[in-house]
């Protein structure tokens, strides 16, 4: 099923603010590192509820007090148990390669949250959903081909890829091959001296970053946080240029949500995605909302969050 949003709708919210969310530090373990995450409930969560639940990941690159945060914080005014983290190697989460973006860990370390959401008195193990934002999204529908909790599935602003669309943005074959020359440069000189290579994740003016003249990551009142360490190890190359989102959609079997919009990223993967999904699908497309737009904007995010929150009221 398809719907259609004007960006006007984003102004009409559901419920109250994001700020209406209790957060609870909360760690755990995946493959022997410490997660550090944040378990948001509402603000009238009494103790002995039992919620359904949700595991929220942000873009790539990030910390969870960036979108995933925020989200999971809309989520938590919904009615809902959310529960933000930091991927290993990121945030104040375990791991020795720091800055390190890694499909497959990632993905483990997403199975691990969804476990570990389920196992909390505050929730309701039977009743455990996913939403995975901008780049995450691959990995948590790859996730939760394999997860025992998950049970449904809702994507904002997702980041879809495969080999083809990844040649058209990093300049063909030719393209592609240079980054992994650089990542994998970047990986010997870890494996020999156990030292790594930084570079901007996020720059307006060093073209050498991963994401130039990006915006939300280079403004101190949006993404440029604190929290939020502006570097990356590039010998991550490898790992993400091969890595395949769209090959999960044909074997998802929860029902799926994609909340999405045409001047967002990549909007051909998303629709080449959404066709693949065999399983019950929505998806909402919003009138020319940015990605940007969607990580923190109010409009937007109240507006996918109030789709999330319906998509899960009515599949958990």
């Amino acid at each position: 099923m398809k719907l259609l949003a004007a960006a006007a709708l984003a102004t009409s919210a559901l419920t109250g603010t994001a700020q209406a969310a209790t957060k609870i530090p909360v760690t755990f373990e995946s493959d022997g590192e410490t997660i550090v995450g944040d378990l948001y409930l509402p603000d009238d969560y009494e103790e002995g509820d039992r919620l359904s639940a949700v595991v929220v990941t942000g873009a790539w690159m990030t910390v969870r007090q960036q979108m995933a945060g925020r989200y999971a914080a809309e989520l938590a005014d919904r009615g809902y148990a959310a529960l933000a983290f930091d991927f290993r190697n990121w945030g104040e989460s375990g791991g020795t390669r720091r800055q390190f973006e890694d499909p497959q860990s990632k993905i483990a370390d997403i199975e691990a949250a969804a476990k570990f959401l389920a196992s909390r008195p505050e929730t309701d193990e039977e009743r455990i959903g996913g939403l995975g934002i901008c780049a995450s999204a691959g990995y948590m529908v790859t996730a939760s081909l394999t997860s025992s909790v998950i049970r449904s599935v809702s994507l904002v602003a997702p980041w879809l890829h495969d080999t083809s669309i990844l040649a058209d943005i990093y300049g063909g074959d030719d393209g592609m091959d240079a980054l992994v020359r650089l990542g994998d440069e970047a990986g010997q000189a870890y494996a020999m001296t156990g030292q790594q290579t930084f570079v901007p994740a996020a720059s307006m003016t060093d073209a050498n970053a991963i994401m130039y003249q990006a915006p939300y990551y280079t403004e101190a009142d949006r993404g440029m946080i604190a929290d939020w360490r502006n570097e990356a190890d590039p010998g991550f190359w490898r790992g993400w240029l091969t890595f395949n989102a769209i090959e999960a959609a044909p074997l998802l079997k929860q029902p799926f949500l994609m909340v999405h919009s045409e001047s967002a990223a990549i909007p051909e993967g998303a629709h080449r995605f959404f066709d693949l999904v065999p399983a019950q699908k929505t998806e909402l497309w919003l009138e020319a909302v940015t990605q940007f737009d969607f990580y923190d904007q109010q409009g937007p995010v109240t507006t996918a969050a109030d789709a999330v929150a319906r998509h899960f009221g009515e599949t958990l």
